[in-house]
């Protein structure tokens, strides 16, 4: 089987709640997505996605996957693609670095992999260890009144985690996350997420005022060494997120016992091949992860969802359905969210196609 075409396409992605605030004064408004469509010579045909949460969320840029595919195409056309690992070294031989880009081609030949044996994804990951994962739901930086109103209908729709957006202004900071834990109901859980949107000396501030509080500090701040040193004070269990970026920085966290959960974004990875790496080597060490993605929809969604099927459910905090956070989609089928669950489609590949008639016309095709 040989890779003959691969198409790119881009797409904005409107977030249905109007605006998405995130971090220390960090919104948006509408995400683009990034996605690539690989055909081969037996017909069968394999789609990826990135899509990053707005343009400076890390090093991540909508533009990458263009740029990237500029420079891999050419030498993908004509390789097995079910070769997944032989990809991988043909992608990071040709680029250093830029993981996010490659991931939606990684994630394009794992769905080829899959119809060509006949099997889901989660199959291939090692099997369906966790059938519907537990979702957490985000509520972004509003006031107050409306995060617990927000809160509220999502309980409704069955979820049971719930991610509060701080790390603008500590002080109010403070009070969010103590109206947000007060709202939980027996059984359910909350994450205050910073996005490494706090100082040190603030995220300590706020630690300390918030210790009487059963919930999870998820990445005070920017660097895993800042992270530590808001870990030495605080008491709650602390979720690593943006600075876990390979196995290098997850060998550091479990030498280091650095953080109770770990936040596994499968583009910030470099895709489901690296992820799997990471995602197992953390579960050897008994550290819990999340499955999950900068942003995206149908696509990327049923990528995590096949990440999250074949977790132990017991090492599974949560993973999120990425596709409802959005008013226009990228694919057709895929995972689906039901009573505060995710489930993997069970069909062979990833169980989505692009949706053409949403992504337009390519911006760039190659082809033999």
């Amino acid at each position: 089987m040989k890779i003959t075409r691969i198409r790119i396409y881009k797409a904005p992605l409107p977030y249905v709640g109007g605006s998405y605030g995130w971090g220390a004064g960090n919104a948006i408004n509408t995400a683009i997505a990034s996605v690539v469509v690989i055909d081969t010579d037996a017909g069968l045909q394999g789609c990826g996605e990135f899509t990053p949460c707005g343009e400076n969320y890390m090093v991540a840029h909508s533009e990458g996957v263009e740029a990237l595919a500029r420079l891999v195409a050419k030498p993908l056309l004509g390789q097995d693609p079910r070769q997944v690992c032989q990809i991988e070294q043909i992608m990071d031989h040709m680029v250093q670095g830029h993981g996010y880009a490659k991931a939606p081609f990684d994630a394009a030949c794992w769905d080829i992999l899959g119809q060509a044996c006949d099997q889901p994804v989660w199959m291939l990951l090692g099997g369906k260890l966790t059938d519907g994962a537990p979702m957490y739901r985000v509520a972004p930086q509003k006031a107050t009144a409306e995060t617990l109103a927000e809160m509220q209908r999502y309980r409704d729709q069955g979820y049971r985690q719930f991610q509060i957006k701080v790390g603008g202004d500590w002080a109010g900071d403070i009070e969010r996350i103590r109206q947000g834990v007060a709202l939980l109901q027996p059984g359910e859980k909350a994450m205050a997420d910073a996005n490494q949107g706090w100082r040190v000396d603030n995220a300590i501030r706020v630690a300390r005022a918030t210790a009487d509080l059963d919930y999870i500090l998820e990445q005070p701040c920017k660097t895993y060494e800042e992270c530590q040193q808001v870990r030495r004070v605080a008491r709650q269990p602390m979720k690593l997120d943006e600075c876990l970026t390979g196995m290098a920085m997850a060998q550091r966290i479990v030498a280091d016992r650095g953080a109770e959960i770990c936040c596994l974004k499968i583009s910030n990875l470099g895709g489901l091949t690296k992820a799997r790496r990471v995602r197992d080597f953390l579960v050897e060490n008994r550290i819990p992860v999340v499955s999950e993605d900068t942003w995206g929809g149908e696509i990327t969604s049923s990528v995590v969802a096949h990440f999250a099927a074949s977790t132990p459910p017991e090492y599974l905090q949560n993973t999120t359905d990425l596709m409802n956070y959005n008013t226009r989609s990228t694919g057709i089928g895929g995972a689906v969210a039901r009573d505060g669950r995710l489930y993997a489609p069970d069909v062979p590949g990833l169980g989505v196609q692009a949706d053409f008639e949403s992504l337009g016309a390519p911006i760039a095709e190659y082809s033999l």
